[in-house]
């Protein structure tokens, strides 16, 4: 399988996502857990338990093993979170991310970093809808959400991605991600990694 990274340069810095091998997971894995472990971030994201640098690792060899499309996101080198793909089916996927620090938080970051992997999702893999799953108290997520385009959807297949039963689910479609963000997606480089 290829492995991909998409490369944007924004007015607040170079933003970099790459699909990692399970080494450079292993590399930055104390970062990653840090940001898991984050009170709130562990709260909204439902973990009920500290995660551990291997079991970061773990989870990414699980996921890649699922067919998972897992980035790791950085600004200008920083690591600052991680994103990904999943569930990949029928034209569909859902996704979900992390900007880990509580301090780069609400900065736009999260906008920037959920309209290069839905670039990804839509030109590169032709995906025709995306999906999101929102614990209702994650106000944050959901802003990004609807900057992005999506619209609530109760729908058998929305709520199949739901993470949590009490999650809001959300879809956004090529056709409009493609119309809203067209000036964007010419800004957005994506290519194979070496």
């Amino acid at each position: 399988m290829l492995v991909f990274r998409i490369d944007w340069q924004t007015e607040v810095g170079r933003f970099e996502a790459f699909e990692p091998t399970l080494e450079e997971v292993a590399t930055h894995a104390a970062a990653l857990a840090a940001g898991y472990n984050e009170p709130r971030n562990a709260e909204l994201m439902g973990h009920d338990e500290p995660l551990s640098e291997d079991e970061v690792v773990d989870h990414y060899d699980a996921s890649m093993e699922e067919g998972v499309r897992s980035f790791l996101l950085f600004v200008d080198g920083a690591l600052v979170g991680d994103g990904d793909l999943r569930g990949l089916r029928d034209g569909a996927a859902e996704f979900a991310f992390m900007i880990g620090a509580t301090n780069i938080q609400g900065k736009g970051l999260g906008t920037r970093f959920a309209l290069m992997i839905h670039a990804f999702g839509f030109v590169q893999l032709g995906l025709a809808r995306i999906y999101a799953s929102v614990a209702p108290q994650n106000v944050a997520s959901r802003r990004v959400f609807e900057k992005l385009g999506y619209r609530e959807d109760s729908s058998a297949e929305a709520r199949s991605y739901a993470d949590e039963p009490g999650d809001i689910t959300l879809v956004i479609e090529r056709e409009t991600f493609e119309r809203t963000h067209a000036e964007r997606l010419g800004q957005i480089q994506i290519g194979t990694r070496s």
